[in-house]
């Protein structure tokens, strides 16, 4: 495969060498519809230096790229940013083929790479602020845990103001273009907005905590590399901006979303009569039945929106599989600042809607009301949907 693919340059002799990855479309849960890349980065200096691999399955795409600009086996350093087997997979094929003189990963990937794999050589465990010349060009190492596991780490380039920064500031998005401004602004902050809703949610405050210090101790910060999806050259602080409002976690529309799934169409058409009820209150919606929508889509629109209504049926005294499969996703991506309902049609016993409430509210979120029909709703039922439908989107349209 030595001449079937090439590195792409960066900026003065840093390239990426990574892979894309046109057809993967489950990522441990994650609904990958765009596809996904994943980046490594080759810096040629006295010390030549590759900064983090690929998939295991992708391992001849970047080995190929490297061997465009310089022999594989011509690497002296390889630095692992992250742990994780989407960038960590190639690296024991790559240091047998490779022989590098060193391996640097955070202290705690120390132990992480140990768990995953047996190495042939031992990694040297780099803190905090600490520094490594490579002859023309200096890195320092910058602490980045749990963004978004405990041994992730950046990795900064002085001299070019390149921050390597693993998961952080990246999205799945396949793409022949490398750099952001080459891509359409919609696609780009709608798979930048997905990455964050699915994957750094949960750790926003530490986002919002790490955004403070690279911009306090990296005011030359040029050029944003992630690991996943295009790098931003021109215009990084594009990226550091849309970060800063999602891990605010704050909505940006009084939009709400009406999610459920549905047995026999009594579930759907309490959610219909909720949506006109939603609109007579002033606001937006977007119906997403669980039929068509995945549990990561719904996330991404929930990141933006300001209310939730949820619909299950009753099966075996119990939520609908789908929608306990989708609270279980939410309770981990921690959501924030929402206002919620939930309703739900059954047959002989209706402990669904109660579940989905409590589990709503062991989130920490508003819930207003709930709406039950055993069997068909009737006009009653659907009034009182409507009703629920305007209570939201009042306290929606109330809040400051």
């Amino acid at each position: 495969m030595a001449d079937t693919f090439t590195a792409i340059p960066i900026c003065d002799k840093v390239y990426w060498v990574g892979a894309i990855d046109w057809a993967v479309r489950d990522f441990h849960g994650y609904w990958t519809a765009a596809g996904t890349t994943y980046n490594a980065y080759l810096i040629v200096d006295e010390k030549i230096t590759l900064i983090d691999t690929v998939r295991e399955g992708f391992c001849d795409e970047m080995m190929a790229r490297i061997s465009s600009v310089v022999p594989v086996e011509d690497i002296d350093y390889v630095v692992c940013n992250h742990a994780e087997l989407d960038h960590s997979g190639a690296l024991p094929r790559l240091l047998r083929a490779a022989r590098p003189e060193k391996l640097f990963t955070s202290k705690a990937g120390i132990k992480a790479l140990a768990r995953h794999f047996e190495l042939d050589m031992e990694a040297t465990g780099v803190g905090n602020g600490e520094r490594l010349s490579l002859g023309q060009f200096n890195l320092t190492f910058v602490a980045a845990a749990m963004l978004h596991w405990p041994e992730s780490m950046f990795t900064y380039l002085e001299e070019q103001g390149v921050l390597f920064s693993q998961d952080a500031f990246g999205m799945h998005l396949a793409s022949s273009e490398r750099f952001a401004n080459e891509i359409a602004d919609g696609p780009l902050r709608y798979e930048a907005t997905k990455y964050f809703a699915n994957i750094l949610a949960p750790y926003r405050k530490l986002v919002l905590r790490a955004i403070g210090a690279l911009q306090e101790s990296l005011p030359d910060l040029a050029i944003i590399a992630p690991d996943h999806g295009p790098v931003w050259r021109q215009t990084p602080e594009r990226i550091i901006e849309l970060y800063s409002r999602l891990a605010e976690g704050k909505p940006v529309t009084d939009k709400a979303i009406v999610v459920y799934d549905t047995m026999w169409k009594s579930t759907e058409r309490m959610a219909h009569a909720i949506g006109q009820g939603l609109f007579d209150g002033g606001i937006h919606y977007k119906m997403m039945p669980l039929k068509v929508w995945h549990r990561s889509d719904i996330a991404t629109e929930l990141h933006n929106a300001s209310g939730l209504l949820l619909g299950t049926p009753t099966l075996n005294n119990n939520l609908f599989p789908t929608v306990a499969d989708l609270l279980t996703y939410l309770r981990g991506l921690k959501p924030v600042d929402k206002v919620t309902g939930v309703f739900g049609s059954h047959g002989w016993s209706g402990e669904g809607v109660g579940q989905a409430m409590d589990a709503l509210s062991a989130m920490g979120l508003d819930v207003v009301g709930s709406v039950k029909s055993q069997y068909v709703p009737g006009d009653e039922e659907l009034g009182r949907c409507r009703e629920l439908g305007q209570k939201v989107a009042q306290r929606v349209l109330q809040r400051p």
